[in-house]
C-alpha cells in the first residue's frame, strides 16, 4: 500500500484521523503472513514425529509378594560338648553334607577305645573257642574211629570164646576195651557240646560289644554337625569354646537356589489365573531379578483382604533374592507377539475419547498438517499404550508438543524420538 504525504502546514485537526487510520490499517497489513510478502508457506509448529510400527506386547499386573525359602532348618548337635572348631561363616553357600561345625568329644573317644578292645578281646575269645572245637572234633573222629575198632574186637573174640577157642578172659579183655573207647567217645562229644556253647556266648557276647562299638562311634560322629542340603548358612551366634547342650541351635541353612513367592491376587483377577502363568521379579527400575512359574492356586479366598493366594517358583541364580523378602513382581497373564504400542505422551485425552496427532501432507510441496485421529486404546503398561484402533503401521504421529495443535496446524519435523 502507498502512503501519500500532505505537507504539514496543510493538516488540520480534521484531516488527524484520516492520516492515523492510514497509518495503523498499512501496519496490519504489514503484518500478515509471510507468504503474502515473501511467496513462502508459514513456519509450522515445531513438533517431534514418529512411524507407527509393532512391537511384542505383555499383558500383565503388578503385585507385592513375599518370597520363602522352601527349606529352611536349624542345625543343632546330637550331643553335649565344646565347641572345638567351626568350618563356616555366615552367608556361605555350602553343599550337602559340609561339615559344618566339630565338637571336643575325648570322654566318648576314650570310651570308644575301650569298648573296641572289649570287641577285640571277645573276637579272640570266639576264634580259641572255635580253635578247640576244630581239635575236639577231631579227637571226636579218632575216637569214633577207636571205638569201630574195639567193638569189631570184642565180636571176633566173642565168636571165638563161643567155640571154645579162647578163654572167657580174652573176651572180658576187648569187653573192657570196648566199654572204654565208648566212655571216650562220650566225653568227646560232651566237650564238644561245651566248645560249642563257649562259641555261642562268645557270638553273643560279639554281638553286645559290636552294637557297642557302633553305638560309642555312633556318638562320636555325633560330635560333628553336617548340612542336611545344599544352601546357605545364617546368623551363627555361638564361638569356638562354647558348650552347647543336644538342641541348641548353632546356625541355619537355608536353601534360597529356589524360592517360593506369594502373590495375594485380588478376587476379580480370579478367573485369569491358571497353573503355569509366567511371573518376573523386578527390581525398582524394572530390571528382572528372578522368573518363575505359578505353581498352586489356593481354593480358598482370604475374607479380610479379598484376595487369593497364588504361589510361584522362583529361580535365584544371581542369589540377591533372600528368604521373608518383600518383592515387586509381575504376573504375565498374556504375550502378543505383535501389537501397535505407542508414547503415551502421543495421545489427546478429551472426556472419555482418546485421539492422536497424525502428521499428513499440506496443500504445499513439502510440507505437513496436523490431523486429529481418534483412537482405541488397549493395555497400558508404563510410558506405552497400546492401541488396538485407528492407526496402521507405517503412519507418522505427533509424540510431544500436542498442547499446541489443532486440526491443520503446519508442523515443523524435529526427527524421530
Amino acid at each position: 500500500m502507498s502512503v501519500l504525504l500532505v505537507p504539514s502546514q496543510r493538516l488540520g485537526l480534521g484531516f488527524l484521523p484520516l492520516v492515523i487510520s492510514l497509518t495503523l490499517s498499512a501496519g496490519c497489513r504489514s503484518a500478515g503472513p509471510p507468504s503474502a510478502m515473501g511467496g513462502g508457506p508459514p513456519p509450522g509448529v515445531p513438533a517431534q514425529l514418529a512411524s507407527v510400527s509393532t512391537q511384542p506386547l505383555e499383558i500383565t499386573s503388578e503385585f507385592v509378594g513375599t518370597l520363602e525359602a522352601r527349606q529352611s532348618v536349624p542345625l543343632r548337635p546330637e550331643v553335649n560338648g565344646y565347641i572345638k572348631q567351626i568350618f563356616v561363616q555366615a552367608g556361605d553357600r555350602v553343599p550337602a553334607g559340609k561339615i559344618v561345625v566339630l565338637l571336643s568329644l575325648d570322654k566318648q573317644q576314650a570310651q570308644l577305645d575301650r569298648e573296641i578292645a572289649v570287641l577285640n578281646a571277645v573276637r579272640a575269645q570266639r576264634t580259641s573257642a572255635i580253635a578247640d572245637l576244630r581239635a575236639l572234633e577231631a579227637e571226636k573222629a579218632t575216637a569214633e574211629a577207636e571205638l569201630a575198632l574195639q567193638r569189631a574186637e570184642f565180636d571176633r573174640i566173642a565168636k571165638l570164646v563161643e567155640e571154645g577157642a579162647l578163654a572167657q578172659q580174652s573176651l572180658d579183655r576187648v569187653q573192657r576195651d570196648r566199654t572204654k573207647a565208648e566212655a571216650d567217645l562220650r566225653a568227646k562229644q560232651e566237650q564238644i557240646a561245651a566248645a560249642q556253647a563257649r562259641i555261642a556266648e562268645t557270638e553273643a557276647t560279639l554281638k553286645q560289644a559290636s552294637a557297642q562299638v557302633n553305638l560309642e562311634s555312633e556318638r562320636l560322629r555325633d560330635s560333628t554337625v553336617t548340612t542336611p542340603f545344599a544352601g546357605v548358612i545364617g546368623d551363627i551366634p555361638v564361638k569356638v569354646g562354647t558348650y552347647v547342650e543336644s538342641g541348641d541351635t548353632l546356625m541355619t541353612i537355608t536353601q534360597n537356589q529356589v524360592l517360593e513367592l506369594r502373590l495375594p491376587i485380588p478376587l476379580e483377577q480370579g478367573p485369569d489365573l491358571r497353573l503355569g502363568l509366567p511371573v518376573r521379579m523386578e527390581d525398582a527400575q524394572g530390571k528382572a531379578l528372578g522368573n518363575g512359574t505359578i505353581t498352586f492356586i489356593s481354593p480358598q479366598v482370604n475374607a479380610d483382604a479379598q484376595t487369593i493366594l497364588a504361589k510361584a517358583s522362583i529361580t535365584n541364580e544371581s542369589g540377591q533374592l533372600r528368604d521373608g523378602q518383600f518383592v515387586r513382581a509381575r504376573v504375565i497373564w498374556d504375550r502378543r507377539p505383535s501389537a501397535i504400542v505407542i508414547p503415551s505422551t502421543a495421545i489427546v485425552a478429551q472426556g472419555s475419547e482418546r485421539s492422536v496427532y497424525v502428521a499428513v501432507p499440506g496443500e504445499a510441496e513439502g510440507t505437513l498438517i496436523a490431523k486429529q485421529q481418534p483412537i482405541q486404546i488397549g493395555q497400558i503398561q508404563g510410558d506405552s499404550t497400546e492401541v488396538v484402533q485407528g492407526l496402521t503401521v507405517g503412519t507418522q504421529i505427533v509424540v510431544s508438543g500436542t498442547q499446541k495443535l489443532a486440526d491443520g496446524v503446519p508442523l515443523m519435523p524435529l526427527g524421530q524420538p
